[in-house]
């Protein structure tokens, strides 16, 4: 299926001008209406200047003005009549996309009409046209000019020719294309519901303060932290977005709003675009002071001794033994200077003693891993970045000091958190790769596409699904199961698809057990 030749964009706004942006780069001819007048020419001339741009960065061949030429400014809905795709990013009421989408579908009744909504279903816009198999979901990510990634959505009544249209066109913009079935936030927006909600949560708990998760996602490859994020976006736009997946869901435990964010809107303190959110943000002043280096690695000492099978364990010993400790999986006789345990024990073995303990929190919170026993907790995922701390009233001093000098002495810095199982990043990971499991059990998209997804679409420093499959996802699992157990909610319940694939594939990696690369 070859690109149309002729595109429409309805919506002249930062998305629609972009959009149309992405068709006249690809080589087809453009028309933007807008019914605002003045507001197509605004958003072709912001289109231009974009391509222009683009052109002087050598990031775009060809010469600007003959791209720019491809856009032209439609006077009325009835301009479109030619195009063979026509995509609408008009403004998020269902009321004004029907009346589009009844409009387009006689004006142009061969062309595929896409909409580019982020929270409206489909299917619920398609029923408005006279042709609803003719209707997709075109979802680019803003800025679409920059964001390398579109999904092509199909509602329960599109055909699969209205779909390769779509695809076909989104692959000449140089977008990557992923694949979505109807729902609430279809592919990549739905994954990405638990790295805000559940940090969210973590705060709520008291678990760490905003400034602290923040740090630790960060230091894990984000961007920025979820608070960060909420603060861009606008705190009051992800409030809206988190009641319309939990009224779209009738109610999915897993999707429900936080009352920290209705309070924030309550308070008036949406972000950015307020100069105040979770941050306060002041012209030529920092919203947030710059994260410390890690710590001068003090001297390792004496016998460390690690345990366990999961991936964690395994790098903790290796870069033990770079740093110099004598490492061992268990102390075979001699007194060991300190021994981390990275997952349960074998069954009917002995717990290791004689020692400084510190317990990974994975499986469950320290208070329920070491009742009533001196350990301090720790949790930390692959690729090792801020070491998240965390002790009970009854944890030893010694091995309190002994689990920071040690996670220095690996060149990490660590924080104190409150205890949890998988403390803050831990439970925060497990919760987007538990929602992607559900989206591929539920044949939303494929694996391949979340990963992509993901990095493309949200910045993550890897596919979560592909990172899941590093860190073990019994890892996961256990975390999740923890969850469950300490707070009792369906919130915190295993997706089958990757209880499954844990249960009966020991050694099998998520994206194997769907046959992708």
């Amino acid at each position: 299926m070859s690109a149309p030749q002729v595109i429409g964009v309805v919506g002249a706004g930062t998305m629609g001008s972009g959009i149309a942006q992405l068709a006249a780069q690809s080589g087809a001819r453009t028309l933007l209406f807008d019914p605002v007048e003045g507001a197509a020419s605004e958003g072709a001339e912001r289109a231009r200047a974009g391509i222009a741009k683009l052109v002087a960065k050598g990031r775009l061949d060809g010469d600007a003005a003959e791209i720019g030429a491809r856009l032209e400014v439609a006077e009325t809905l009835a301009d479109l009549a030619a195009c063979g795709l026509i995509v609408e990013a008009a403004p998020e009421r269902l009321e004004l996309k029907h009346e589009l989408f009844s409009s387009l579908s006689r004006i142009a009744p061969e062309a595929v009409l896409a909409s580019n909504t982020s929270s409206i279903p489909i299917t619920a816009i398609a029923r408005a046209a006279a042709d609803p198999s003719r209707v997709v979901g075109l979802h680019f990510f803003n800025p679409a000019p920059l964001m390398r990634l579109v999904e092509v959505i199909a509602g329960l009544e599109s055909s699969e020719e209205a779909l390769a249209v779509a695809r076909a066109a989104g692959e000449a913009m140089g977008r990557r294309v992923i694949d979505a079935e109807d729902g609430p936030g279809f592919l990549v927006n739905r994954c990405n519901r638990p790295f805000g909600l559940e940090a969210l949560r973590l705060l709520q708990e008291q678990i760490a303060d905003k400034e602290t998760i923040d740090a630790i996602v960060r230091a894990a490859g984000f961007r920025m932290g979820p608070f960060e994020l909420q603060d861009l976006v606008g705190i009051d736009v992800g409030f809206e977005v988190s009641k319309s997946f939990y009224e779209l869901s009738f109610g999915e435990p897993r999707w429900r709003p936080s009352p920290l964010s209705a309070q924030m809107v309550a308070a008036g303190r949406l972000g950015r675009k307020t100069g105040r959110g979770w941050y306060t943000y002041a012209e030529g002043e920092p919203h947030r002071p710059a994260d410390p280096p890690a710590p001068e690695p003090p001297e390792a000492e004496g016998l460390v001794v690690i345990s366990g099978f999961l991936p964690i364990a395994d790098e903790l010993r290796e870069l033990a033994e770079e740093a110099g400790y004598a490492v061992a999986e268990d102390s075979d006789g001699e007194v060991p200077w300190l021994i981390v345990e990275c997952g349960p024990p074998e069954e009917d073995s002995p717990p290791l003693q004689g020692a400084p303990r510190v317990l990974l929190c994975a499986e469950g919170a320290l208070q329920a891993l070491d009742q009533g026993g001196s350990a301090a907790g720790f949790h930390a995922l692959s690729p090792l970045g801020i070491v998240e701390l965390t002790r009970t009233p009854a944890t030893a001093d010694v091995a309190a000091q002994r689990a920071e000098q040690f996670f220095a002495a690996l060149g990490h810095r660590s924080v104190w958190v409150a205890d949890a199982p998988g403390l803050v990043l831990g439970r925060i990971l497990a919760q987007v790769v538990n929602e992607c499991a559900f989206a591929v059990g539920e044949g939303v998209g494929s694996a391949e596409d979340v990963d992509a997804g993901m990095q493309l679409g949200m910045n993550y420093p890897q596919g979560p699904l592909a990172w899941a499959d590093a860190i073990g996802l019994d890892h996961i699992v256990m975390i999740l199961d923890g969850l469950r157990e300490e707070y009792g909610e369906e919130r915190y319940r295993t997706a089958p698809l990757l209880r499954r694939i844990t249960a009966f594939h020991e050694h099998e990696h998520f994206e194997h057990e769907h046959g992708e690369p």
